[in-house]
C-alpha cells in the first residue's frame, strides 16, 4: 500500500494533522504504524507471529492485532530502544499487579492531550482548571495526574492548581469564578465531586463539571448515570462530562455528557465479540473495548482493553463495565486517606 512506511518520525508529523473524519488518512497512517511495531517491538512482533500475522499479509487495518493490555504488567512494551523519558504506572491498591507504560517522548504525550482537550473544549487559556485530583508531588507516575498538572500551568489562571485536601478554599474559589463568569473546569474524581455536592450544594452556570471515573471502593458503588444525576443535583449543572483514558494510552476520550464518548482523530475504538477476541460486533452491540491511540507510537498503538462497551453510528461509544475478574483501575485509586 502506497505510503506505508513505518518511519517513525514521519508519523509523528501525521498523528496529530490527521483530518477529522478522514478514514483514508487514518488507515494508511494506522498501517504505517503497525508497520514500526512490528520492527521494533519485540513483544507486539512476537504476538503477531504466534497469530500468523505480519505486514506483508496485513493491508486492511481490520487486520492489525491488539495488544491484550495484561501485557503492559508482565512485558516490556517498548517500541524502540531505550533509554525512555517516563515511566506512567497504573492506580492500583496495595498488592494489586501494575502496568508500567514507558513513555519515549514526553512531547508526544503532552501534545496529545493539549491537543484533544482543545480539540473538544477550546482554547486552554480560555480556562481556569480546579482539580478534585491528588497533586503531582504526590503521585508521579500517575499519566492523569501529569497531564492535569500540566494543562493547569497552560491555562496560566491565576487560581487553577489542585483543591483535593482543601474543599473549603475550592468552595470559596467556585463561588468567585462563577461571580466573574469565568469560564471553568471542575475536574475530579466521582466520589469527591459526590463529596462535594453533598457538603456544598451549589448552582453553578460558568463550570463545566467533569469526572474521570466512579466510586472504586471509596463509597457504595452507583451507576455511572445515578453519579451524574446526584453531581448535577447538587452542583446545578445540566450535564456532566467525563474523561476516558488510562495508564496505557496516551490520548483520551470525553463525553459532553450522557456518558457518550468521542475520540480526538488520531483514535479510534471497536467492539470486539464478548467471546471471541477477533471478531468484531456490529454498531449498537455490546463488547470489548479495542482501541488504536496512534500516540502511542513508541509503546503500543493497537490496545485490546478489558473494557465492556457499545459503539454508536455516530462514532460515539459508552463504556458499560468491566470483564469478570478484571482489576478495579482508575484514578480514583489514586487517593488516599
Amino acid at each position: 500500500m502506497t505510503g506505508v512506511t513505518g518511519d517513525p518520525r514521519q508519523l509523528e508529523k501525521q498523528i496529530f494533522n490527521l483530518p477529522p473524519g478522514d478514514e483514508k488518512a487514518f488507515r494508511q497512517t494506522a498501517l504505517s504504524a503497525f508497520h514500526h511495531q512490528y520492527h521494533h517491538n519485540q513483544v507486539y512482533r512476537h504476538y503477531c507471529d504466534l497469530l500468523g500475522t505480519s505486514p506483508h499479509h496485513t493491508t486492511e487495518m481490520e487486520q492489525i492485532p491488539f495488544l491484550p493490555v495484561e501485557f503492559f504488567k508482565s512485558q516490556f512494551v517498548f517500541a524502540d530502544d531505550p533509554p525512555w523519558e517516563q515511566l506512567f504506572t497504573s492506580s492500583g491498591t496495595t498488592g494489586m499487579e501494575r502496568s508500567s507504560h514507558y513513555v519515549k517522548k514526553l512531547d508526544l504525550y503532552r501534545k496529545s492531550f493539549t491537543c484533544a482537550f482543545e480539540y473538544f473544549y477550546g482554547p486552554l487559556s480560555d480556562w481556569c482548571l480546579l482539580a478534585l485530583l491528588p497533586g503531582y508531588a504526590d503521585n508521579p507516575n500517575s499519566s492523569l495526574i501529569y497531564m492535569t498538572d500540566d494543562l493547569i500551568r497552560q491555562t496560566a489562571h491565576a487560581d487553577s492548581g489542585f483543591y483535593l485536601h482543601n474543599r473549603q478554599a475550592l468552595v470559596d474559589k467556585l463561588k468567585e469564578l462563577e461571580g466573574k463568569k469565568q469560564k471553568t473546569l471542575l475536574l475530579g474524581v466521582g466520589f469527591a465531586l459526590l463529596d462535594l455536592a453533598e457538603a456544598h450544594p451549589m448552582h453553578l452556570k460558568h463550570t463545566v463539571v467533569m469526572e474521570t471515573g466512579g466510586m472504586k471502593g471509596r463509597r457504595e458503588e452507583i451507576t455511572r448515570e445515578d453519579l451524574h444525576q446526584r453531581l448535577k443535583d447538587g452542583l446545578g449543572v445540566e450535564r456532566i462530562h467525563s474523561e476516558y483514558g488510562m495508564a496505557e494510552l496516551l490520548s483520551q476520550a470525553y463525553s459532553r455528557g450522557n456518558g457518550f464518548f468521542h475520540t480526538p482523530p488520531w483514535m479510534r475504538l471497536w467492539i470486539r465479540d464478548h467471546d471471541d477476541p477477533f471478531e468484531y460486533v456490529d454498531t449498537g452491540m455490546s463488547g470489548g473495548i479495542n482501541i488504536i491511540d496512534l500516540a502511542n507510537l513508541y509503546s503500543c498503538p493497537f490496545i485490546e482493553t478489558r473494557d465492556i462497551g457499545k459503539k454508536h453510528p455516530d462514532g460515539s461509544f459508552e463504556v458499560l463495565g468491566r470483564f469478570d475478574h478484571s482489576d478495579i483501575r482508575g484514578c480514583s485509586l489514586l487517593v488516599v486517606d
